[in-house]
């Protein structure tokens, strides 16, 4: 029986030895492919302290893509990090806002808004599960301990955080060798055509099942992230991305949720800049709502450098 025993606990010893090493190798692996994951960003930046710091869903994160967040940061003189995500809502954003700073500093954050993400439990708590975000986020005992806290307090799924502590997507990631680098960042310099099969396809996609209650509880969630900024001395500062007027025209009761957003921010002193409807120039967007190259140009010209470098 003690034969036994030990060989049982030396093959489980042997087991857990591999796959540290295999979980190394997967944790490197992070580092070395790393490019648009907020934690990525966090963990491996240099400056202690940004002027501005961008948070939000996919609109956002053209401004980071190629070499534009370096063109804005020239244009302004100010030092800009953008930790936007692909489908986040304001749950994953505070999330990831108080990871920041725990370790830096931000005069300021920009906070793109989205209404879609404000409607559905799919862009907030169930954000924290998604394996593709998962496993480029690298191993910190301090992030670990934040994904448990949210797994208790915010209904968060326990899995999340498990998955987060042994590494499973990033030891099963199948594009692991591939750099972290969202699909569209590929498109960035192409001009779509407009497709209104493609605009009720993406609406259908982003605005499922919208909920009152759900919507009311990500308000709350957006005044919470407000309060953290202003704890930290930040001031927070929201803005909505110009999307084609096709496609505007078409998202279900945005004008309520305009009422609402613009009711919690007031409240909380927080500036509110709606440039939805703002550029509807053939050739600005690469796919049916995100701008590319030529669009963010102009954007960036005729209103965000404005929004950026006023006192």
């Amino acid at each position: 029986m003690n034969t036994l025993l030990k060989s049982a606990l030396a093959f489980a010893g042997l087991g857990l030895l591999l796959y540290g090493a295999v979980y190394y190798a997967a944790e490197r692996l992070v580092y070395r492919t790393g490019d648009s994951n907020p934690f990525f960003k966090i963990a491996t930046t240099e400056d202690r302290a940004y002027d501005w710091v961008i948070l939000g869903a996919s609109h956002a994160m053209p401004l980071d893509f190629a070499d534009f967040n370096a063109h804005m940061e020239r244009k302004t003189g100010l030092r800009i990090l953008n930790l936007a995500t692909p489908g986040t809502g304001p749950l994953y954003n505070r999330f990831v806002l108080e990871r920041f700073l725990k370790r830096y500093r931000t005069r300021r954050v920009l906070y793109v808004l989205d209404s879609f993400a404000f409607y559905s439990a799919q862009w907030n708590e169930e954000r924290f599960a998604d394996a593709k975000l998962l496993r480029r986020t690298p191993f910190d005992p301090a992030l670990a301990w934040q994904f448990l806290r949210h797994s208790l307090n915010d209904g968060v799924r326990a899995t999340a955080a498990l998955d987060y502590l042994t590494g499973f997507s990033k030891i099963n990631n199948r594009e692991r060798f591939k750099p972290d680098i969202w699909e569209g960042e590929t498109k960035f310099d192409r001009t779509a055509r407009p497709s209104a099969a493609a605009d009720r396809k993406r609406i259908e996609y982003l605005y499922r099942e919208p909920e009152s209650l759900v919507f009311s509880r990500y308000l709350g969630v957006m005044k919470t992230l407000n309060a953290l900024a202003s704890q930290a001395d930040a001031q927070v500062v929201a803005i909505k991305m110009p999307v084609p007027a096709r496609f505007y025209s078409q998202l279900p009761d945005e004008a309520a949720f305009n009422d609402a957003i613009s009711r919690l921010l007031a409240a909380d002193n927080v500036p509110f800049h709606d440039f939805s409807e703002d550029m509807d120039e053939p050739g600005f967007y690469f796919d049916t709502d995100h701008l590319n190259r030529t669009g963010l140009t102009a954007f960036f010209s005729r209103y965000l450098k404005a929004v950026l470098v006023e006192d």
